[in-house]
């Protein structure tokens, strides 16, 4: 295989350590909250340009409780203001590890898809005639043009070897 741009292998013990440690980050994170699609587009956002003007909005308003209604929660105003900046270094963390398994996957992805046409190349060309006309031909349906064209199934999987 000409290319090999991730060689990575995780044990059992491996796997069962990460799926402890996203289930105990899950179970930590429980109060977090997904919004639709729809709702997302209406919230008002604070983007960086915004941010110091919050900042400084919050503390103002903490310095002059009086001008606020009684109906206005501050204290929970302030409260999302300091779990915002809780969150944050864990989010970056988060969003860096995130990068690092999407580029793994990518990687792997692409490792897989070489390794299989240089594999389906070598087979068009040495396998001819060994009995394996079939196996090829089933292969091939990868790049006929009915399969991009059609919805007809694909033929049946490769039996295992």
């Amino acid at each position: 295989m000409s290319q090999n741009l991730i060689d990575m292998s995780l044990t059992s013990e491996n796997l069962g350590a990460i799926d402890n440690a996203i289930s105990a980050i899950e179970q930590q994170l429980s109060s977090l909250i997904g919004l639709t699609p729809d709702l997302r587009r209406q919230l008002t956002k604070m983007g960086d340009k915004s941010e110091a003007f919050c900042r400084q909005a919050v503390d103002v308003l903490g310095e002059n409780p009086g001008i606020l209604p009684r109906d206005f929660d501050y204290p929970a105003l302030r409260r999302d203001l300091q779990m915002l900046d809780v969150l944050r270094p864990r989010i970056i963390r988060m969003r860096k590890l995130q990068q690092l398994l999407d580029d793994s996957e990518m990687a792997l992805g692409s490792d897989v898809m070489s390794g299989a046409l240089e594999g389906y190349a070598f087979l068009k060309v040495a396998g001819k005639g060994k009995g394996l006309d079939e196996l090829r031909k089933m292969l091939a349906f990868r790049f006929s043009k009915r399969a991009a064209t059609s919805n007809t199934e694909p033929p049946p999987a490769l039996p295992a070897a």
